[in-house]
């Protein structure tokens, strides 16, 4: 099940620009490389965990997001939103003051509204495991796409902690989370607004 396909597929998606990687860049530069590594972790355990999950219950997977697709476009996007409006506040003194870098538990946690993250799941669990997989396949696919996933991501928080020294001033720091904000808000509008055309709403 190893192969060279498998890993570009999940370092290609992993590394790309995502809401996860807008979030690692934006945590780097306003936390720092230590602070962000929580961060890094629950996005390859949550996303390990949930490729283990998907893989082993596809079936009911794959009728329940053709049932409940838009309802988590709505959640995923919602919470992205949100995220935008903290990146953009983190500009300001006393956002950076009271704000702190999201953890562990949070980042696994939104790989289950991250409609990227669910597309590069599905995708994998479909593309790469076997027909007759067993519950070992699954966790082996699981571990595969955690282990890639992890420096793949973490190129982004890398980018965020050295641009920080660059940033160091206010205006340069407020112009910086003004734009991965938008970044990150207008991916989510996208995401919204080709999920409302697929449903049909528009």
């Amino acid at each position: 099940m190893l192969s060279w396909p498998l890993l570009s597929y999940v370092a290609l998606m992993s590394v790309t620009p995502g809401p996860n990687n807008l979030m690692l860049a934006a945590s780097g530069v306003n936390f720092g490389w230590r602070r962000t590594v929580p961060h890094m972790l629950g996005i390859s355990g949550g996303h390990g965990l949930q490729i283990l999950l998907v893989s082993l219950l596809l079936g009911w997977v794959l009728a329940l997001l053709e049932q409940g697709r838009l309802w988590l476009a709505l959640a995923g996007c919602s919470y992205l939103f949100w995220l935008s409006w903290q990146v953009w506040r983190a500009g300001a003194p006393q956002g950076r003051q009271a704000g702190k870098p999201l953890g562990f538990i949070g980042a696994a946690a939104f790989q289950w509204v991250n409609p990227k993250a669910w597309v590069m799941v599905v995708n994998t669990s479909v593309l790469f495991l076997p027909h007759d997989a067993t519950a070992g396949h699954s966790l082996l696919l699981a571990l595969i796409c955690a282990m890639v996933n992890l420096p793949c991501i973490a190129v982004w928080a890398g980018m965020g902690d050295a641009l920080r020294h660059h940033l160091a001033r206010e205006r340069v720091r407020l112009w910086f989370n003004g734009v991965m904000a938008t970044a990150m808000a207008a991916t989510a509008g996208y995401l919204l607004w080709d999920e409302l055309l697929l449903a049909g709403v528009w």
